[in-house]
């Protein structure tokens, strides 16, 4: 979608996160259709989030990955609402981990840790790679654990 990708162009200042994304629409195996949310004004798209399939240990789980707010309407709330959004959809459709390779002060306050106290791992370790377990105690099963892996589109970046 063009909008989109103008977001992602205006906020990284170039196109490697547009074909990311768009990359990742043609993989059927990444993919959620519920994933791609995005946020407009009554003249533009103003932000979008995207969380897709990853595998960890095997099991399912969602890479939140990219998320970006037009430079001009950065720390007005946008950036909290979409990931608000996306782990709200996660957490309808019962998934049960989502991971991202971000700012550990900004995905904490959603409940994101760094992924190795989830048991989980991968190319990315360190403290901005993070994870929050949708699993609620008490709840039949666990979130999953182990190896990280993306998306093929992912490892073209």
């Amino acid at each position: 979608m063009a909008g989109i990708r103008s977001v992602l162009e205006a906020v990284f200042g170039e196109p490697t996160e547009a074909n990311l994304v768009d990359a990742l629409r043609q993989d059927p195996t990444a993919w959620l259709s519920w994933g791609s949310i995005v946020a407009a004004d009554a003249a533009r798209i103003v932000g979008h989030v995207l969380g897709t399939r990853m595998r960890v240990g095997g099991a399912a789980a969602v890479a939140l990955a990219p998320l970006a707010v037009r430079p001009d309407r950065q720390r007005s709330g946008v950036g909290t609402a979409l990931v608000e959004a996306l782990v709200a959809a996660a957490g309808k459709r019962s998934e049960r981990l989502i991971v991202v390779l971000g700012d550990p002060d900004y995905y904490g306050r959603f409940g994101f840790i760094p992924a190795i106290e989830h048991g989980v791992h991968g190319l990315y370790d360190g403290p901005e790679f993070q994870a929050l377990t949708l699993v609620k105690p008490g709840a039949v099963g666990l979130a999953p654990r182990g190896e990280a892996v993306y998306p093929a589109a992912f490892r073209t970046l």
